[in-house]
């Protein structure tokens, strides 16, 4: 691993993929201008990129710098992973099975699997445990060119589980190179304890959530956003808002788990609350992407899910884009529903499924990425002042990326001008 006071100049690459612009969300056609260009190195000096230009001038410029040479293959921002539940327990294995025979996610869900099975799983473990298995997971994705990652809690559901998932991800933020963002999810799924009661025991538990675990994690400063699974059989959009709002004089961002499997307004409530992002959107109405395309929300889209659940039906990408709505996308990396580590896949989706064009999801995957995470200043893009996360691809042309489908094009990756060393 490199030391961050070292300055390092990248040459030789094919292609450097900038992603430069406004230190924003892209929107509509900014999305299809990656900034590819030929000829180019890149310094990068305590952590910041801190020149771009031509070779024979940023080698003059940085006489005494490490050179590390890219042979000829394709240069990008770090890619940033603004979706994950990366701290779990075992695998869910069975349930793909499962539906595969059929069965759908809320049924799997009614006889005690899905995120049950995972609660149940975690509060079982220690911190430690939790720990080292999230601790190799997190080195497999930054093998795929990955350099920031938000993780969620909301697989303890108590309010000692939920604290002891969010310091699991300060322990590793403390640990890795990797860039980690900690959200506070809470509210992704009422407990089996709750639910036995009905709108009762939801009440209770929402009830729960206000008076004691949001204000230790706000008081731990343990996370810096909030997110609610708002769907209908989990929380309404009346309980989204009280808990949001709540985050947000907290001192905590918002995000939203919205219109995953039902049009149910979510989009339209995280547009309302100015939330960062609203996430999965599969089944978002045409009011809902009106309501983005109006507002500074990110809008979240993870492939991945609909792909690993057997559903036909994705989010509606280019209707979104073509709205104006700023698009990213994210892994959605959890033991049920998105098992993968792989953005680069998730890339391919985005081509493939979801009809974007390469640039397009080049920018969602590092500029929109970042901002859904609120850090479209600092990372996701090669530009002087933004940090030093670089990823090399073995690859001669950018559009290489989503078109090896599957596969680890990622020869390696640097976050903060440190290299992050693949297992």
């Amino acid at each position: 691993m490199t030391q961050q006071h070292e300055t390092l100049v990248f040459v030789g690459a094919r292609q450097v993929a900038t992603c430069a612009g406004p230190a924003r969300a892209r929107r509509g056609s900014e999305m299809s201008d990656a900034g590819v260009r030929e000829g180019v190195a890149v310094a990068v000096a305590n952590g910041r990129v801190v020149a771009v230009g031509a070779r024979d001038a940023i080698e003059r410029q940085f006489p005494d710098a490490r050179r590390v040479d890219c042979t000829g293959r394709v240069l990008t921002p770090g890619l940033v992973d603004s979706h994950t539940h990366a701290i779990f327990g075992r695998a869910r294995y069975e349930e793909q099975e499962l539906r595969a025979s059929g069965m759908g996610y809320m049924e799997i869900a009614q006889r005690g699997g899905g995120i049950h099975a995972s609660v149940r799983d975690l509060r079982a473990r220690t911190e430690d445990e939790l720990f080292a298995l999230t601790y190799e997971r997190l080195r497999r994705l930054a093998s795929y060119g990955t350099t920031t990652v938000e993780i969620k809690s909301g697989y303890g559901l108590t309010t000692e589980t939920e604290l002891a998932s969010l310091r699991v991800a300060a322990r590793l933020s403390r640990t890795l190179a990797l860039h980690i963002v900690p959200t506070w999810l809470g509210a992704h799924e009422i407990p089996v304890e709750y639910r036995d009661r009905g709108e009762d025991g939801a009440t209770e538990y929402v009830a729960l959530l206000l008076r004691e675990m949001l204000p230790r994690v706000a008081q731990e400063g343990l996370a810096r956003f909030a997110d609610v699974f708002c769907e209908p059989g989990v929380f309404t959009i009346a309980q989204s808002r009280t808990i949001l709002d709540a985050a947000r004089r907290a001192g905590l961002g918002v995000k939203l788990h919205a219109d995953e499997l039902e049009p149910s307004g979510g989009a339209e409530l995280a547009a309302a609350l100015d939330a960062i992002s609203a996430d999965h959107l599969a089944a978002i109405s045409p009011d809902g992407i009106r309501a983005l395309a109006e507002s500074g929300t990110v809008a979240t889209l993870l492939p991945g899910t609909m792909f690993f659940l057997g559903r036909v039906r994705q989010a509606p990408a280019r209707a979104m884009i073509e709205a104006g709505c700023a698009v990213a996308l994210a892994t959605d990396f959890n033991p049920g529903t998105s098992p993968t580590v792989n953005l680069p896949l998730i890339m391919t989706m985005g081509v493939s499924q979801l009809r974007m064009s390469v640039a397009e999801v080049l920018i969602a995957t590092t500029v929109n990425g970042a901002a859904a995470l609120g850090l479209a200043g600092e990372t996701g893009q090669i530009a002087p002042g933004f940090c030093g996360d670089l990823a090399l691809w073995d690859c001669e042309d950018v559009r290489e990326i989503p078109y090896w489908y599957g596969e680890r094009r990622c020869a390696a990756a640097w976050a903060g001008g440190v290299e992050i060393t693949a297992p």
